[in-house]
């Protein structure tokens, strides 16, 4: 049985944990895989990772693929921020790609940080949150250039503190419409959406990353799917992944990628451990 996670933070960035300690904890919690994809450096970022912290970062996780070899598969990658790219994908197995600030009237915000800074950002667009997600998903649409990009993180981010809808229905139409305009842009591009349980740990959400309405859209229009925890505290490694499993089998999807030696592979759902 597969169980796996490829979006993990450490202590080189903003995670509690060090690499070795995720990997040992990943082998208790039964993961046949595991990647880590700490922040790569953004000008934005003040816990992203350093670029002359890279080279210790990549070399640790090396250490401990090596190390653990006999008992799971670690992969080498990193979570770039879509303001500032990786230099070069050379170094790494897989790019996650995500959208974590906004830039709306010469200022910078970000868009992952407090229920206050998104009255900040909304405040920005005239108290329009509409506008505000227009700008956001054309922003994303972005990614279906990026060749190093192999998987969308938290695509719908930007209702990480709407749990109460409170700036938005998540089944508003123009809110829909902006989203699967997204959607299908990156389905052709044929990145992989991945299912994001991280909001859920911290607190903040009920359900996953995007929301149900979205996946839904996804499964329509063929999109590839990937489950991950967002893991910033190895306790949370498997977040709501058996709720999270239930969902995607509930929508329909027969299937979801799986990292290998070899690239990204197609693997039925029932080889993915509950």
């Amino acid at each position: 049985m597969i169980k796996q996670n490829l979006h993990t933070h450490s202590v080189y960035c903003d995670g509690k944990d060090t690499i070795d300690q995720m990997a040992q904890t990943a082998i208790q919690k039964g993961f046949t895989v595991l990647g880590f994809s700490g922040h790569g450096p953004c000008r934005f970022d003040d816990v992203a990772m350093k670029e002359k912290d890279l080279a210790s970062y990549r070399k640790e996780i090396l250490e401990a693929k090596e190390k653990y070899k006999d008992q799971i598969q670690i992969y080498v990658g990193i979570e770039e921020d879509i303001w500032q790219r990786v230099a070069s994908k050379d170094f790494y197995d897989y790019v996650i790609g995500s959208k974590h600030f906004v830039k709306v009237r010469d200022q910078v915000k970000n868009v992952d940080y407090s229920p206050a800074m998104t009255d900040e950002i909304v405040s920005l667009y005239g108290g329009d949150f509409l506008a505000y997600a227009k700008d956001y998903y054309e922003d994303i649409k972005r990614i279906a250039q990026f060749e190093e990009v192999d998987i969308v993180g938290h695509l719908d981010l930007l209702m990480k503190f709407n749990e109460e809808e409170q700036y938005c229905s998540f089944t508003d139409p123009a809110y829909l419409g902006y989203a699967q305009e997204c959607i299908d842009v990156l389905v052709q591009a044929g990145k992989i959406f991945e299912i994001n349980t991280g909001a859920i740990a911290r607190g903040y959400r009920k359900y996953p990353y995007p929301h149900q309405r979205l996946l839904e859209y996804i499964f329509q229009k063929g999109g590839k799917i990937i489950l991950n925890s967002d893991c910033h505290d190895r306790n949370m490694l498997d977040c709501h992944y058996p709720e999270s499993m239930k969902l995607i089998r509930d929508l329909g999807f027969t299937s979801m990628m799986v990292l290998t030696p070899e690239g990204f592979k197609e693997a039925p759902i029932d080889q993915f451990s509950l």
